[in-house]
């Protein structure tokens, strides 16, 4: 069953009215308040579980009371209940866990993998590393292994959560990590190439032969966008869902990395023409995750929004 547990400080005077809260929520159980217990900050200890389909709703009300201010909510995945209390509870919840959005954990996650950190660089520089040889090589398996590797979908993600719950500010970080990200990674990329050139490991000849396997590159076309829009939507739905095994389909579906990839190189041997095909390719697939990104989210805000939870009888 999809549950979760809040813990929740409360200060003594805001108690009443959240228990009172939790109490006539569809899809709450096992209510726990130990007056006094909490010493930082100083108030009560409110422990429930509720349905995952339920907690959205009364983690916005809980807000609301200002627990985040003046005390704290605490919010874990129960990975086993045995309690009659919980599937009533799971069942009572309208809709289906597996389907709930919960805004907060979303945003939060989006903007921890937002961070233009030294991982989050390193990680994009040797995918597009490896995306470079395995176009040089002409390997498929190197091509997809470069596209698992590259972490881009976080900050993408980003951008599209923040635009959906309109705050616009909360997008800069994303698209700093995107806008800063990529261009460093191409030019670091670029700088392997010529010293993979100057080791004899790459050459001219190698980059301008045919390249059947991963042509696909750098030839955008109408599908390239389709194919990107397909992947923003199961990209969005497996981070809402919290089906993170369906993200690598979306990495190996989308060719992001390998478009920068082979910008890097064609810049690097001053095929500038490719190197435009390759940018337009990055271009559209972006924008295709993007729009299909904030269409599925505010696809999902919607349908939450008709299935608001009502009081208990």
């Amino acid at each position: 069953m999809p549950m979760l547990h809040l813990r929740m400080i409360t200060p003594a005077e805001r108690t009443d009215p959240v228990v009172a809260l939790l109490e006539r929520t569809v899809g709450t159980a096992h209510l726990v308040v130990v007056a006094g217990a909490a010493r930082d900050p100083v108030g009560d200890l409110v422990l429930c579980d509720v349905a995952r389909e339920a907690a959205d709703a009364l983690l916005s009300e809980l807000r609301t009371l200002g627990l985040s201010d003046d005390g704290a909510i605490t919010v874990e995945d129960i990975d086993l209940s045995i309690s009659s209390r919980s599937l009533r509870a799971e069942e009572d919840a309208p809709g289906e866990g597996v389907d709930a959005v919960l805004w907060e954990a979303m945003d939060e996650a989006t903007q921890g993998e937002s961070r233009l950190t030294v991982t989050y660089l390193a990680f994009l520089t040797v995918a597009t590393m490896l995306a470079a040889c395995g176009i040089m090589l002409d390997s498929e398996i190197l091509l997809v292994g470069a596209m698992v590797v590259g972490p881009e979908f976080g900050p993408l993600a980003g951008v599209c959560t923040s635009l959906v719950l309109r705050a616009p500010r909360r997008a800069a970080r994303p698209l700093v990590a995107l806008l800063v990200g990529f261009p460093l990674a191409a030019l670091l990329t670029g700088a392997f190439a010529l010293l993979m050139t100057f080791f004899g490991l790459f050459s001219e000849e190698m980059f301008t032969e045919p390249h059947p396997a991963s042509q696909f590159v750098w030839r955008p076309d109408a599908m390239s966008f389709v194919v990107a829009m397909l992947a923003g939507i199961v990209g969005i739905l497996s981070l809402t869902s919290a089906k993170a095994g369906a993200l690598v389909g979306v990495a190996i579906s989308v060719t992001t990395v390998p478009a920068a990839g082979h910008a890097s190189l064609a810049f690097a041997y001053g095929h500038f023409g490719d190197a435009r095909g390759s940018m337009i390719q990055l271009g559209v697939n972006l924008g295709g995750i993007l729009l299909a990104g904030v269409l599925t989210l505010l696809a999902q805000k919607l349908y939450w929004a008709r299935k608001r939870l009502v009081p208990r009888v």
